[in-house]
């Protein structure tokens, strides 16, 4: 295969309807299908595959499930206690549109042999938890979520760490840095740095392949609502797509992810969903608009309360914010997370909640008043590098503490904020305390503050203690030791 000879992304193909082995077993035979695709989610957020013929997915293999090694995949077993079994959710069964050959996608839970049950640190099995948590309070019955996921679609990405030479370059027709370029034609429509919110073609280049994502995100069962080119310069892009429960939604977010990056690689281009890939303009966030429901109705609305607030969503908010230190080592996860949160690029790095205000961490969305179901929170400090299993089951358990203790976010000091801060008097801009600055500070407040995560048996104790580990030996202090090219210009010549 060539360079850019890449497969057609988009031939319309069945999302089964199924819920029983024996429903997905008479599709295969139906359809055609000759392969199964079995996938699952690790630990740090991405998602693993292995791939079984069809004719051997039987009814039993459904049920019983496939073997894999559980010691090769990140945050999972030790070599001596490696033995797994992954269990295809067979609700989540969908035709991969990027194969050539008829293949059936399928998440799956991962099972522990030896314990007899769903593992402990499967990230799915968490999110489930969370939900089991949420029904057991008696709060709510269903919680459900909205994500934004921003991400970069760029037309070519080097880059290298050596022990003597590292640097990374990235390009895009787009980006304003090509307005010189004498390589060939050019014809001048570059986006300027913060200045591709909603601009039409020829400066939006990728309409089309934005377009494109959302027909095939439509055949894996996503209904989209928008897509537009995000502020950013060098093909920063948004596609929303419809709420759903947490489970769902977090399942979503990766079909979502790999749908995108494959969309963008038969075109010839490369997606990331990295925090902050380009200096001196917007990162990719990934808001996440929360809300409560019971018996069928919104639990979040209020005609007589602050931007129409009920006081249990008031609660929610409390515990969002009494926690964000320590919520953001899940929803903001990485080292490049931190270099997105910062002043001045639409960073949401104000602890605080606000009606309409982007600046602060908690918007509540005042596009559609007066209506109950509309009703939601959005938080805005995650970004697409978190594992959305994690990151959701986390803020669901915020909330549910900042309800249980009834934590008033106005007497906590947490606003509203509803002033363009970057134009407060310095004085009064003091009072307003930031998200934490870097990786290392989430992690040390996750450590201090977590008990919130362990109520309802949601997270354990040994599995915060390994994410802090592995965030800190794998990701961290890599980081930390590694001389930095702008080192060289501040300091070569001292």
């Amino acid at each position: 295969m060539g360079r850019f000879d890449f497969p057609p992304a988009h031939e319309p193909r069945e999302k089964p309807a199924v819920k029983k082995p024996k429903e997905i077993v008479d599709f295969i035979r139906e359809r055609g299908i000759k392969m199964v695709d079995i996938k699952f989610i690790d630990v740090p957020g991405m998602w693993q595959h292995t791939t079984v013929p069809a004719d051997q997915m039987d009814e039993e293999a459904f049920e019983a499930g496939i073997g894999f090694d559980g010691s090769s995949i990140r945050g999972f077993q030790a070599i001596h206690e490696s033995d797994m079994i992954l269990k295809p959710d067979v609700s989540t069964a969908c035709v991969d549109t990027f194969r050539s050959i008829p293949t059936l996608s399928v998440i799956c839970d991962v099972y522990d042999p030896v314990a007899k049950a769903l593992y402990a640190k499967d990230p799915r099995n968490i999110a489930r938890r969370a939900e089991a948590y949420l029904k057991e309070t008696g709060i709510a019955d269903v919680a459900y979520f909205g994500p934004e996921a921003e991400f970069f679609i760029l037309d070519n990405v080097v880059y290298e760490n050596g022990g003597n030479r590292s640097g990374y370059e990235i390009d895009s027709v787009e980006g304003h840095w090509n307005s010189a370029n004498t390589e060939g034609q050019n014809l001048g429509y570059t986006i300027r740095p913060k200045e591709g919110y909603y601009p039409v073609s020829p400066s939006d280049t990728l309409t089309d392949v934005r377009s494109e994502m959302a027909l095939v995100l439509k055949d894996w069962g996503i209904d989209v609502e928008m897509q537009h080119h995000e502020v950013g310069t060098a093909g920063q892009a948004e596609i929303d797509f419809r709420f759903g429960d947490l489970l769902t939604t977090a399942d979503r977010v990766m079909a979502f992810k790999y749908v995108v990056k494959n969309v963008a690689r038969s075109h010839g281009k490369t997606v990331t969903f990295m925090p902050k890939p380009l200096f001196g303009d917007n990162g990719s966030g990934m808001h996440v608009h929360q809300s409560l429901w019971k018996g069928g109705k919104p639990l979040f609305y209020d005609a007589s309360g602050y931007a129409e607030c009920s006081e249990l969503m008031l609660f929610y908010i409390g515990g969002l914010l009494t926690h964000i230190d320590s919520l953001l080592a899940f929803c903001a996860p990485t080292t490049n997370s931190y270099k997105r949160l910062v002043p001045h690029y639409e960073a949401p790095v104000n602890v605080a909640f606000s009606a309409r205000n982007r600046s602060a961490a908690i918007r509540i969305p005042m596009f559609f008043q007066g209506n109950p179901k509309a009703k939601r929170l959005e938080f805005r400090p995650p970004d697409p590098s978190s594992n959305p299993y994690l990151a959701f089951a986390a803020l669901l358990c915020a909330g549910i503490d900042g309800i249980k203790k009834k934590i008033d976010p106005v007497k906590a000091g947490f606003g509203p904020l509803d002033t363009n801060i970057y134009d407060l008097d310095p004085e009064k801009a003091k009072g307003i305390r930031s998200v934490p600055g870097s990786l290392r500070e989430s992690l040390a407040a996750l450590k201090n503050d977590h008990a919130y995560l362990t109520e309802g048996k949601v997270f354990t104790e040994s599995f915060i203690e390994e994410w802090i580990e592995y965030k800190t030996e794998r990701e961290l202090k890599p980081v930390e030791i590694r001389p930095h090219p702008y080192e060289f210009f501040l300091y070569y010549d001292v």
